[in-house]
């Protein structure tokens, strides 16, 4: 194994990443090539890599050379980017090979549950507890008004939140409506007056048409919750008329954002801006009836999707944002033929129960400092910071920054409804809910934004690479080839290639060694050591 992964999935992720098994022909090339890429997970020891590299066909005694040839010459101590990505292919593949334990097995939420996590999943079966955790929260966060909170970076952010469900269909994605519903009673019972009170304002003002006299639109108009197919323009001057609470809405599929794309994907543009303190985001129009505002966006909400669907749906912006700043959970599959699970009753009870926390957000203000969440913060970053060294991934250490802050934000919630008190299980909770919510992001995703970034990086080349340059003073045929197959090239142009180097008098032949490989010694563009 090395660093988790079995060997063998290595070998096999390099052997791809150099092209697939060698034909006949080229398979010595391939052997020297592989051996070279070894070295730095062997401690350049060639028995230790004859026990891990196939002959491929090869004569047993020229494979053997071959071997041993590789961890003669020099090269740089500096992993190649070939050998990273062969590792990040062979720990995506041991992850994703699990059978339910292990790696792949979803975090387990903790026995012992913060009073009001506790009380919001008590009604809720046992398979859906994960899901309903995660996505109270937006619902609950909306109930603060003008309230800060500084994270461990000095900045302070604001509760916004933002849930996707993810699980395959008829999982059960439903099991979270009840609790939104209820968490959400106060505002959609202020939200339904104001309603009547702008549906009586529209009625007078369609009466009188273009009359000078007709009365102005109302004035406090707060409407929190809007409709999953509002427009742009509406959406903005729902937000500037909110006096600066959240909005708030519950997608039944996540496409029904759809309605707020506009001119382009402004969707996606107001989930980022939403999690960003201090953004700026409206329209100018000319129009005398059309909304010209500039509002900053605060903006929680609640979508559930299938697998396919949530992928696809995010298929075109996993680097630009919106993926990091969304909390995901899902749903395990159930065995075929299982139980139907029995929820309980969201009775009169349970809203005397849950209206003291909603009591606690709706009084809360101003700036609320709370030492333990911060002191979690900082933990669970290094934490974070020491799974990405272990595992070497980039993409989990991108996305944890920003679920950091989502866990950090959900602890301050917690806090706030608790009545301002810490509890052991509230940091419990929210370091399974980090992990949770990491664990979706890198099985949903993980794959897609690691080629995303790799096709990024080759994109974004200022131009060809100088391929001599590349190689050191002295190589072999066997290193050019294998330099080509890193930057993209095939192997048969390799002879042609030193061909045309040789007539332009770029490089000579000095020697050949006892394995009969040419060696080759580069006339300009030479490596200079200091």
């Amino acid at each position: 194994m090395y660093q988790g992964m079995p060997y063998t999935s290595i070998v096999e992720a390099l052997e791809n990443q150099l092209g697939g098994r060698p034909e006949h022909g080229s398979r010595n090339a391939f052997i020297f090539s592989m051996a070279c890429n070894l070295r730095y997970l062997c401690n350049d020891d060639p028995q230790w890599i004859a026990t891990l590299l196939p002959n491929y066909g090869e004569e047993q005694g020229r494979w053997m050379s071959t071997i041993r040839s590789a961890c003669e010459r020099k090269q740089t101590m500096a992993m190649p980017e070939i050998v990273k990505r062969a590792l990040k292919v062979a720990q995506q593949e041991n992850r994703c090979d699990g059978d339910g334990e292990g790696e792949d097995a979803p975090p387990q939420m903790p026995k012992k549950l913060p009073k009001l996590i506790e009380l919001l999943t008590s009604q809720t079966p046992e398979i859906y507890r994960a899901a309903v955790a995660h996505a109270v929260f937006p619902p609950l966060a909306t109930h603060l008004w003008r309230t800060r909170f500084p994270y461990i970076d000095n900045v302070e952010h604001e509760a916004t939140l933002m849930c996707v469900l993810m699980a395959g269909t008829g999982a059960g994605k439903s099991c979270v409506s009840d609790p939104i519903k209820h968490i959400m009673a106060d505002i959609r019972e202020r939200d339904r007056e104001n309603l009547e009170r702008e549906k009586a304002w529209k009625e007078e003002a369609s009466r009188k048409g273009a009359n000078k006299d007709k009365a102005k639109r109302p004035e406090n108009l707060v409407i929190q919750e809007i409709d999953a197919d509002m427009t742009n323009p509406a959406f903005v001057m729902r937000t500037a008329e909110a006096q600066e609470h959240f909005l708030y809405t519950s997608l039944n599929e996540i496409d029904q954002f759809d309605a707020l794309k506009g001119q382009g994907k402004q969707q996606f543009r107001i989930m980022c801006l939403a999690f960003d303190p201090g953004n700026t985001y409206g329209q100018t129009r000319v129009g005398m009836q059309s909304v010209t505002e500039r509002v900053t966006v605060r903006f929680n909400w609640n979508a559930s999707t299938t697998i396919v669907k949530g992928q696809q749906y995010f298929r075109n912006v996993l680097t630009d944002g919106p993926i990091s700043r969304i909390n995901f959970c899902t749903i395990p599959e159930r065995e075929i033929g299982a139980e139907m699970p029995v929820y309980g009753t969201y009775d009169d009870h349970f809203d005397e129960q849950l209206k003291p926390y909603i009591e606690n957000l709706c009084r809360a203000n101003g700036l609320v400092e709370c030492k333990e969440a911060i002191a979690l913060a900082q933990q669970l970053k290094e934490e974070n910071a020491d799974t990405a060294r272990m595992t070497q991934s980039r993409v989990y250490e991108n996305l944890s920054f920003r679920a950091n802050v989502i866990a950090y934000l959900k602890a301050c919630v917690l806090y706030v409804a608790n009545g301002c008190k810490w509890e052991q299980e509230i940091a419990d909770f929210v370091r399974w809910s980090e992990q949770y919510d990491l664990w979706c992001k890198m099985r949903f995703f993980a794959t897609a934004i690691e080629q995303a970034e790799t096709e990024g990086e080759k994109s974004n080349r200022r131009g060809p690479r100088n391929l001599l340059q590349l190689l050191p003073n002295e190589f072999t045929m066997h290193e050019a080839e294998a330099l080509r197959l890193q930057q993209g090239f095939d192997r048969k142009g390799t002879i042609q290639m030193l061909r045309m180097w040789i007539q332009r008098k770029y490089i000579i032949r000095t020697s050949v060694t006892d394995n009969n490989i040419t060696v080759y010694e580069k006339l300009k563009f030479r490596n200079y050591e200091k």
